[in-house]
């Protein structure tokens, strides 16, 4: 029973060992992938990458002339957090196609608790003209 429990580590750790070098690999393919989210039908756009890095911020020129900075300043953050969701569920996905969809323990979990499952997603301000 020893030796069973021991020849289950052993391919635990062939999985770890072949999953780390194909780790190695993920912030060049995570640089490729893109989320967008955007906010008030649109005129707030926000761009990142699967490593979270902010790529493109747009901002329609017609919402900029109503001088609404409050508002603005909603759109901008609504975006964002949405933009966010959507990247770390490009890095989730990314992970899992890495690991071969191999069940780790506790890979699961963890993804989850990045993902923040269970979180609802930010609603845009009230008023937002074309709120999605």
């Amino acid at each position: 029973m020893v030796f069973k429990g021991l020849l289950g580590l052993g391919s635990l750790l062939k999985q770890a060992q072949q999953i780390s070098g194909r780790m190695q690999g993920l912030g060049d393919e995570l640089k490729k992938r893109r989320a967008v989210g955007s906010a008030g039908g649109g005129m707030v756009e926000i761009e990142v990458n699967g490593l979270m890095e902010v790529l493109r911020c747009h901002i329609d020129p017609e919402l900029i002339a109503r001088g609404d900075r409050e508002l603005i300043e909603d759109l901008v953050a609504t975006a964002i957090n949405q933009t966010i969701a959507k990247g770390k569920q490009l890095h989730s996905e990314a992970v899992k196609e890495l690991t071969g969809n191999v069940d780790m323990p506790g890979l699961n979990e963890a993804l989850e608790k990045f993902l923040g499952a269970g979180q609802s997603e930010p609603e845009d301000p009230e008023g937002a003209p074309g709120s999605q």
